[in-house]
C-alpha cells in the first residue's frame, strides 16, 4: 500500500502531459525535414532578367524584344496558348525551354506573359486552366515536329 499515493499523482501529471503542444527534443526537426519543401516560383520579370534577355533584348535571331510591340502584336493573334507552347518545345532559333532545363512550364509562362504585358499585350500569368491549354498545344506542336522529320 506504499504505491497508493502515487496513483493520483501520476494521473495528474498524466492529464497535465496532454495539454503539451511540445514535440519531444528533436522530432520537430524531424518533422520539418520530412514535410515536403515548398516550391517557390520565380516571376515572369525573374525568369526574363536570367534566361530570356540574352535574346529578347536585343531581338536576337528575330526573337520579339521585350517592351516592343512590333513582333509581340504578331504573337499575340496566335493566341498565349501556342505562342507559350511554341516557346516551351523549342521555335525557330529559340532553344526549348530558352535553354533552361531547370525551368518550370509555369516560369516560362510568366516570363512569356511578362514580355508580352512589357509590350502591350494583355497576357496574365498562367492559371491551372492556361497551364492546361498550353500543355495540350505543347503535344499538338509535339507532334507537327515528328512528321516534319
Amino acid at each position: 500500500m506504499k504505491f497508493s499515493f502515487l496513483v493520483p499523482a501520476g494521473l495528474v501529471l498524466s492529464l497535465a502531459a496532454c495539454g503539451d503542444k511540445t514535440p519531444p527534443a528533436g522530432q520537430a526537426e524531424a518533422q520539418e525535414a520530412a514535410a515536403p519543401a515548398q516550391v517557390v516560383l520565380k516571376s515572369g520579370e525573374d525568369v526574363y532578367k536570367q534566361v530570356c534577355l540574352a535574346c529578347h533584348a536585343s531581338g536576337v535571331a528575330g526573337a520579339p524584344k521585350a517592351g516592343e510591340q512590333g513582333g509581340w502584336a504578331a504573337l499575340a493573334d496566335e493566341g498565349q496558348a501556342v505562342v507559350t507552347a511554341h516557346g516551351w518545345v523549342g521555335v525557330r532559333g529559340m532553344p526549348p525551354k530558352g535553354g533552361r532545363a531547370d525551368l518550370s512550364l509555369e516560369e516560362f509562362a510568366r516570363a512569356t506573359a511578362w514580355m508580352a504585358r512589357s509590350a502591350g499585350v494583355d497576357w496574365q500569368d498562367p492559371d491551372e486552366h492556361m497551364l492546361h491549354e498550353i500543355r495540350e498545344e505543347e503535344e499538338k506542336r509535339i507532334e507537327e515536329l515528328k512528321k516534319r522529320r
